[in-house]
């Protein structure tokens, strides 16, 4: 006996086994992430949506079809059923609900008619050449009526692809309507999930009734199916989904009329926020518009499933746009009924700007005074800070590598030094924000000056490193600068004492959320796209971090290196007695520092010297592992393993070793291999150094020092964000100075440009004029 509902299954596969084989067949990775949870309450964040188990698509009417609204967008398409198959063979249920029946029956009707019009006037006039012929408007059911299969079969050639199964269901409101229908459409759905088939499921727009006012859509069990949006939730509910993601020509839902100037998308939607929504008019095709959604999501979270309402046409984010929400990236609304107990990190950003803004306009001594009682603080409320280090230590004992383990340690020396780096900066900032750097007299009385100002907010991202906060804290407050601090979660507890300390110290001239520290689940990749919020970010971490930053910032610069290859040449006139104490501070003093040296280059002349001898010996004793360029492999009989690249940061115990022939050649060695960071040269002879340190084009180029210098302590500017490498703005370790912009102040009396032509009564004086000595104490 057939099912009471309307069911019409095609099956995308070309053997009755493909069911059993399925996954087999692909080659995508599984997932690692549990998959299975208890329904009934939805996730709280969306960094949980990676665990989706059981997962609706509803494809908007606009996703799906053309721009002229006749025919489908078949890129588009092509693209949501590779991220929809990917999905499904990493072990998750993937159902999806879609239009675009009526385009596609469209688009095929017209060209009948076109055909049919052609053919009657071809006969009636026996001429071949034919007039302009006017199509009628054509009736929506019709239309849905011509595509349905077309639709289908467009879906199930996609599908095979990747060797997944499809199924096509139709349904109306009635089917949900009828007890037994119901548990139809369920039974049918569950045994297709079981057999991994990807239900493809639409109102049967053949037979739909015209739609009513939502006037139903109260409760839980009393959803009408009157659009795709209202389907996709009923289903959603029924089907105990996880996850709901609607696609549509929006980004999601906007506190006014997108595309207006004040329009901000809200990335968390919760209930009873319906007044902080403007919603505009419905979508250029479909039934339904964003209330309609929005109605519809909120019933769906009511019913225990997390719901996105997300862009699906954009071409920039289309192509990934559905993997994305899976892996909980901040695309699109997210819907929740938690909401969080503090600020969102946009409401962080905002604060953090007009804070920054007030902290530019104290006087220098009120922002010394800030940065002194900093200094105080750690020293006085030291129990305390080394107490919250301690369960940090305690918690990342045994997940932590040893170099990390000794980033993430606080003492009573390291706070003392902290303390002491901090009243440095308090020293030097009372000359920062406000220095005039240049005078001009543009004409009489019409006078220019270049000023330093704040660059606006940084965002500081550091790993294991709780010293870091009160540092860069120390710095944005000097040069006035908002700051957003992201720290490792390993140093969450020092972090967050150490931030509320900076806030105390902030409070004494009150602008205590000028600094503010992130702890919302928010992941790094979406901090960098605050690109309206955010001027400038700064990574502190490993170089992989720094690359993921760069690779992940859209539009914000980003201060930093990505690696810290350092190199010393030992020249053939090197000094027996610097060359092992400077090879050893700088490889063994702190193997993991990004100024610590990775390439030791020796001048052949040193080969089989007791020069030589001595460094390897040094080396040995130190236990640092050796790996040998292939010119210095050539030189020995019994060589250390042969280094895999030249261009290798080891972070630890480990040293390359390579042979040059001259100064010369350690340049070009290290413009090739190197990262322009820190670079060193140990000679005798002047004239050679000298060459040397004009000529690498580094940030740090030194001549008989240790490569562990590079560092914003230890060149006195206090402390340091960041030890740069790029060549606009700052370079090298970057204090004070790297975290000030410049603005211009013309001041004038009723001057204008015309003033200045060929026939004006004006002329450019452009002149210098002295720039005024500040009163510092």
């Amino acid at each position: 006996t057939p099912s009471p509902c309307y069911l019409s299954f095609f099956y995308a596969f070309r053997h009755p086994s493909a069911i059993r084989h399925v996954r087999s067949w692909s080659n995508i990775p599984f997932i690692t992430v549990p998959l299975s949870r208890a329904h009934g309450k939805s996730f709280a964040h969306r960094s949980e949506l990676k665990h989706a188990k059981r997962i609706v698509v509803k494809l908007g009417s606009a996703v799906v079809t053309r721009g002229d609204e006749c025919g489908l967008a078949l890129g588009r398409l092509a693209s949501i059923v590779e991220q929809v198959s990917v999905l499904q063979n990493q072990g998750r249920e993937m159902m999806l609900v879609t239009s675009g029946a009526v385009a596609f029956g469209k688009q095929r009707l017209r060209h009948e008619i076109l055909l049919s019009q052609s053919v009657r006037q071809a006969l009636h006039s026996g001429q071949n050449q034919l007039k302009e012929m006017a199509i009628p408007v054509l009736e929506a059911r019709a239309c849905a009526a011509a595509g349905q299969s077309g639709l289908m079969a467009l879906y199930e050639a996609m599908f095979t692809q990747y060797s997944i199964c499809a199924a096509q269901i139709l349904v109306t409101n009635l089917d949900f309507h009828d007890e037994q229908k119901r548990r139809n459409l369920n039974g049918t759905l569950h045994e297709l999930l079981r057999m991994n088939i990807v239900p493809i499921i639409n109102t049967n727009d053949a037979v739909v009734p015209p739609a009513e006012p939502n006037s139903d859509l109260q409760g839980v069990n009393v959803i009408s199916v009157k659009d795709n949006d209202s389907l996709a939730a009923r289903l959603a509910v029924e089907m105990k989904t996880d996850l709901l993601i609607v696609l549509s020509d929006v980004e999601g839902l906007f506190d006014s009329p997108p595309g207006s100037d004040d329009a901000k998308l809200i990335d968390i939607f919760y209930p009873g926020d319906q007044q902080s929504v403007t919603f505009g008019t419905k979508s250029r095709v479909g039934m339904g518009g964003m209330e309609a959604k929005v109605k519809a999501a909120l019933w769906a979270l009511q019913g225990g499933t997390s719901v996105v309402i997300a862009n699906g046409t954009h071409p920039k984010v289309s192509g990934h746009v559905i993997t994305d929400i899976v892996e909980g990236k901040k695309v699109g609304t997210f819907f929740s009924e938690v909401k969080p107990a503090g600020p969102t990190v946009e409401q962080q950003g905002e604060m953090a700007r007009s804070g920054g803004r007030m902290l530019a306009t104290l006087e220098p001594e009120q922002r010394a005074e800030i940065i002194h009682h900093l200094a105080d603080l750690l020293t006085d409320q030291r129990d305390e800070i080394l107490l919250a280090n301690k369960k940090d230590m305690e918690e990342a004992e045994g997940r932590l590598a040893a170099p990390l383990l000794k980033r993430l340690s606080l003492s009573t020396s390291k706070l003392n030094s902290l303390a002491i780096g901090l009243r440095q900066i308090a020293s030097s900032s009372q000359d920062s924000v406000g220095r005039v750097l240049r005078r001009t007299r543009i004409a009489k009385n019409l006078e220019l000056e270049q000023v330093t100002v704040p660059i606006g907010v940084l965002l500081v991202i550091f790993e294991s490193r709780p010293d870091c906060l009160p540092q860069v804290a120390a710095l944005a407050i000097a040069s006035g600068n908002g700051l957003l601090l992201k720290g490792g979660k390993e140093a969450a507890h020092s972090n967050r004492i150490l931030h509320l300390l900076t806030q105390e110290a902030l409070s004494i001239h009150g602008v205590k959320e000028a600094v503010q520290l992130v702890n919302t689940r928010e992941e790094v990749e979406d901090l960098c796209r605050l690109d309206k919020m955010i001027d400038l970010i700064i990574p502190r971490g490993s170089s992989q971090l720094v690359r993921d930053i760069q690779k992940a910032a859209k539009g914000i610069p980003v201060m930093g290196h990505s690696e810290g290859i350092c190199h010393m040449y030992l020249d053939s006139e090197a000094s027996v007695d610097k060359v092992t104490r400077l090879v050893r501070d700088s490889k063994c003093e702190y193997p993991a520092a990004c100024n610590a040296l990775e390439t030791l280059l020796i001048h052949r002349d040193l080969l089989r010297t007791p020069l030589f001898d001595q460094i390897i010996d040094m080396l040995r004793v130190e236990q640092v592992k050796i790996h040998a360029g292939p010119k210095f492999a050539s030189y020995l009989t019994f060589s250390p393993s042969e280094v895999k690249s030249l261009r290798t940061e080891y972070g630890d115990l480990e040293l390359c070793i390579e042979v040059v022939d001259n100064v010369q050649e350690a340049i070009d060695h290290i413009h090739k291999y190197g990262s322009s960071h820190t670079d060193v040269i140990v000679t005798e002879n002047e004239k050679t150094a000298e060459f040397f340190l004009q000529h690498v084009d580094s940030a740090c180029v030194f001549w008989n020092a240790s490569t562990r210098f590079s560092d914003g302590y230890r060149f006195g500017l206090g402390a340091e964000v960041g030890i740069s490498t790029s060549r606009i703005h700052a370079r090298g370790p970057v204090g004070l100075e790297g975290l000030l912009t410049t603005k211009w102040l013309l001041r004038g009396q009723d001057h204008v440009v015309s003033d200045f032509s060929e026939h004006g009564s004006l002329k450019y004086l452009h002149e210098n004029l002295p720039i005024p000595q500040r009163n510092i104490n």
